[in-house]
């Protein structure tokens, strides 16, 4: 079912109404190009080798696999789409699914020659690289199970279009992993965004850029994220923030609006956590706030709202006309069938803590230092029985404590401790 006109002109009111550029629609591709033949993005790499070692590990593919379909058993040799590669990204998911054949675009030819080095350095047979614009993506005559475009639709003049074409190579019942920016949490890089667009002369060096920066006043809303996103202290990583020529921010209404009007579905948040009023500082607020009735893209949206700091938003979205959504359901009784299986990036913390609290389980890959979960005795004994092997009722014994049960793997859900393989319900 192709996007409707009405949706897409919805959307693309939003993104006129709320852009952040000083491009027009005509030159932006071409500003944005030449950017990114000068700023390669991300910073290249020459060794991977850290990378590829922590994949053979079966559980963290199960893992990546089942938050995309948790109701499809796991295979490995599916076709997978790196839309914007950039320098090394496709390469990465080619070492990460030797059995997959994996194919990247980008229109930056210095990202492509990057990436075809990393190819040739690895012997990555299952890798294909072309230079292409998003928006061209037909032309490969091919449809993919995965698609990755991760920091690529909100450069382009018209993302509305550049997503629909990604729809449009989406299998039926594939999975797209979609990354945009968030607009409150980058206020202060906007705002020098602006800066350096109307006083950077033709003459000036990177070395200005970080001389300007060393002079922000501490009370800029940028100097606290100069010290804590990592991204930052690069070269390659200032100078996308910093002096890209057009981006296009997102909240979460607009990116629900953007995706329906492109025709797909919003399947889940790849890190959910921080969405949810059953996680962290969003848990704490009064009952009489936390009680109202809410849709979850309501909810979310209000969670981005008080957060305030949200930077960007990573969706899992499908097609629009498949039959069923993957979903985690947790009425009725069909998650005593799910498989917990966890994720790799948890650690669990088990000194100095509070009393009655046996152990800690923070996942490393959140950014919001409130995510975490606590666990009592007998919550621990439970979790430590989570193996990706065995479904929920298997594990429990006591079926007189269902509820609680129910609870508890609910919660390891919404703080992204596990994901579910529903296969067997």
């Amino acid at each position: 079912m192709a996007p409707s006109v009405g949706k897409q002109a919805s959307a693309r009111n939003v993104v006129k109404q709320s852009s952040m550029t000083a491009c027009s629609q005509t030159d932006t591709a071409g500003a944005v190009r030449t950017f990114y033949e000068k700023h390669p993005y991300p910073s290249p790499v020459d060794d991977l080798e850290s990378y590829r070692n922590r994949w053979p590990d079966t559980h963290r593919k199960r893992a990546a696999f089942h938050l995309l379909w948790p109701n499809k058993n796991l295979r490995e040799d599916y076709s997978i789409l790196v839309a914007g590669c950039g320098t090394a990204q496709a390469a990465r998911y080619a070492m990460r699914w030797p059995d997959s054949r994996v194919v990247g675009i980008d229109f930056s030819a210095a990202a492509v020659r990057h990436t075809i080095e990393l190819k040739r350095r690895y012997r990555l047979d299952n890798l294909d690289v072309r230079q292409l614009p998003l928006e061209m993506v037909a032309d490969l005559g091919m449809r993919f199970d995965h698609i990755i475009s991760t920091g690529v639709i909100h450069h382009l003049s018209d993302p509305m279009a550049g997503l629909v074409a990604l729809r449009n190579v989406l299998e039926p019942d594939g999975a797209i992993h979609l990354m945009v920016y968030a607009p409150y949490g980058r206020a202060g890089i906007y705002m020098l965004q602006d800066f350096f667009r109307r006083l950077l002369g033709p003459g000036a060096g990177f070395r200005d850029v970080v001389t300007a920066l060393e002079c922000l006043p501490a009370t800029h809303p940028l100097i606290s994220l100069l010290s804590k996103v990592p991204d930052f202290k690069t070269k390659e990583g200032l100078a996308d923030a910093l002096l890209n020529p057009h981006d296009q921010a997102y909240s979460v209404p607009q990116l629900f609006l953007l995706l329906r009007a492109s025709g797909l579905v919003f399947g889940r948040w790849l890190r959910q956590a921080a969405y949810s009023f059953q996680v962290g500082i969003m848990s704490r607020l009064p009952d009489a706030i936390r009680g109202t009735q809410l849709s979850n893209e309501d909810e979310y949206a209000a969670s981005e709202l008080f957060r305030g700091d949200m930077m960007r938003h990573s969706a899992i979205a499908y097609r629009d006309d498949r039959p069923c959504v993957p979903k985690v359901d947790f009425s009725g009784n069909s998650w005593l069938g799910y498989v917990p299986i966890p994720v790799p990036d948890s650690v669990c913390l088990q000194e100095r803590l509070p009393a009655g609290i046996a152990a800690v389980l923070i996942n490393r890959a959140h950014t919001f230092t409130d995510i975490v979960l606590p666990l009592r005795s007998r919550e621990k004994q439970l979790f430590d029985q989570v193996n990706g092997e065995r479904a929920i009722g298997e594990i429990v014994s006591n079926i007189d404590r269902r509820e609680d049960i129910r609870t508890f793997f609910e919660r390891l859900w919404w703080h992204d401790q596990i994901v579910f393989d529903t296969t067997c319900t």
